[in-house]
């Protein structure tokens, strides 16, 4: 079932948080969640480079550890814990991607921003910059990328103008040949302007674009929903879902560092997220 194996893809893509078990017979995989291991740390990205397993982190400028007074990113070695130097200050909502000896970070310079800039390096330390798609007068926030047969694609998240988005948010979808050139794909090619859809995640395997992001409930609260398409405009949605939804388990506790002012904090949030 495609349902099943893709939330075990994708909910690793998502941050390393958790891991999926298939259980045997139909129903729902079973989502082990592993716990908390940061507090207030935001859009994170799982790469392997060099043979090594690193965790992309978008460090926003209330983050306890941060000392600089603004945003940045940085990528967590995740065998040894340590960060390597930060880069990109003043950026945000950045995701990472891995091809070949280089490594991309994508992100905008404002929520809600009209240019995605590409930061690209092939040491994790000294990085390059430049614009990466231009959309001026719409507003970017999130964005995915993945590789397809010949060409990258990029998920681009929108909460603006209204006459583009429809219903706050809406993706739309991107293309380039290199990953540092990209251009906007036709109006046809997104998902959804009729309801709230955002924060993607998007792979492709076997065929399938297959895309995790959030869903907004009453409340509001927010549950992740996984869709698969082969052309970008015609979306199935999994009968499975919601595949991940928020629950008490969020609160366990996976990294002994965590101090107790942090451990209270996240025994005592309002938990309506899981994304």
């Amino acid at each position: 079932m495609w349902d099943m194996v893709l939330v075990v893809c994708s909910l690793a893509a998502l941050g390393i948080l958790t891991s999926a078990e298939l259980t045997p017979g139909a129903g729902k995989p079973a989502i082990k969640k592993r716990g908390t291991i940061d507090c207030d740390m935001m859009e994170t990205t799982p790469v392997v480079f060099n043979g090594r397993l690193y965790r992309f982190e978008y460090v926003r400028g209330g983050h306890y550890g941060n000392r600089t007074g603004d945003s940045y990113f940085r990528f967590i070695d995740v065998a040894s814990g340590k960060a390597t130097p930060a880069f990109a200050k003043g950026y945000h909502l950045g995701c990472a991607h891995v091809e070949g000896n280089t490594v991309y970070v994508y992100a905008v310079d404002r929520w809600g921003g009209s240019t995605i800039t590409v930061f690209h390096s092939q040491d994790l330390c000294q990085w390059d910059s430049q614009t990466a798609l231009s959309l001026p007068g719409w507003g970017i926030y999130n964005t995915s990328v993945c590789k397809e047969n010949g060409r990258y694609v990029m998920a681009v998240e929108l909460g603006e103008p209204p006459e583009v988005v429809g219903v706050r948010f809406t993706m739309r979808f991107a293309e380039s040949r290199d990953l540092l050139h990209w251009h906007l794909l036709p109006e046809e090619y997104v998902y959804s302007r009729e309801r709230y859809t955002a924060c993607p995640c998007l792979r492709y395997v076997d065929g399938y674009y297959y895309m995790i992001y959030l869903e907004e409930r009453p409340g509001p609260c927010y549950v992740s929903h996984i869709v698969r398409s082969q052309d970008l405009a015609r979306w199935e949605s999994s009968p499975l879902n919601p595949v991940l939804e928020f629950s008490d388990e969020d609160k366990a506790i996976a990294n002994p560092n965590l101090t107790p002012a942090q451990r209270s904090k996240i025994a005592g949030a309002v938990n309506i997220n899981n994304s």
